[in-house]
């Protein structure tokens, strides 16, 4: 049986979305970063457990690789762990070294767990990050839109990260749904139109509420 008294708060805990994404400012291997800069453009914010770990490695040589990939839908990533940011150089020199992949997106140092706490990333009581994976994608003007977590032993898909944010960005065109398991390209969902009348009027039994557009 569980002990209630070590009971961890749930990581996300914290936010929701539709959220205002916490500003902050903090060191990273691009220099000093403040969240509220990035305002005007979709920016991707995730946490890592550690450097220097064999997932974690993995994550990162696939994000740098796909990093071509956000820039081109006008989204940025930002990394954070609570390593120093001296030991997020000397990592991302082994990546550079032995996977010939240059990872350029600032990785933040948060030693304190100050900006990990604020966004749920980890529990008010834990003494380090190492228990998730939490990514969050935050709109240009400033709003959490998706989030997700994953456990410290199971790697982020980074087609799926592109998937969610091809598909955040196509529903901010106008009043559409994204379906399951759509990708770019792919037909979109209308708006149900909440009205008897067209409830009846519908030529098929789904017509009304379930409609590709175009």
């Amino acid at each position: 049986m569980t002990d209630p008294s070590a009971r961890r708060d749930a990581p996300c805990a914290g936010l929701r979305i539709g959220d205002a994404a916490p500003d902050f400012s903090a060191r990273s291997t691009a220099g000093e970063v403040r969240l509220s800069d990035y305002r005007g453009r979709w920016l991707i914010l995730f946490s890592h457990p550690a450097d220097f770990t064999p997932v974690c490695t993995t994550e990162f040589v696939a994000l740098a690789g796909s990093a071509d990939e956000f820039e081109k839908r006008g989204c940025a990533l930002m990394a954070l762990s609570v390593d120093s940011l001296f030991s997020h150089f000397a990592w991302l020199r082994l990546i550079r070294d032995r996977y010939d992949v240059e990872v350029r997106f600032p990785i933040l140092e948060d030693p304190t767990l100050v900006i990990g706490r604020a966004y749920g990333m980890v529990a008010p009581n834990d003494n380090d990050s190492a228990t998730v994976r939490t990514t969050f994608f935050i709109d240009p003007g400033g709003i959490i839109r998706a989030m997700t977590c994953y456990p410290a032993n199971v790697g982020r898909s980074t087609p799926e990260m592109l998937r969610t944010l091809d598909a955040l960005q196509a529903v901010d065109d106008g009043p559409v749904l994204a379906p399951a398991n759509w990708t770019r390209g792919d037909a979109l969902l209308a708006q149900p139109d909440a009205s008897l009348d067209t409830v009846y009027a519908a030529k098929g039994q789904t017509d009304w509420f379930l409609k590709e557009t175009g």
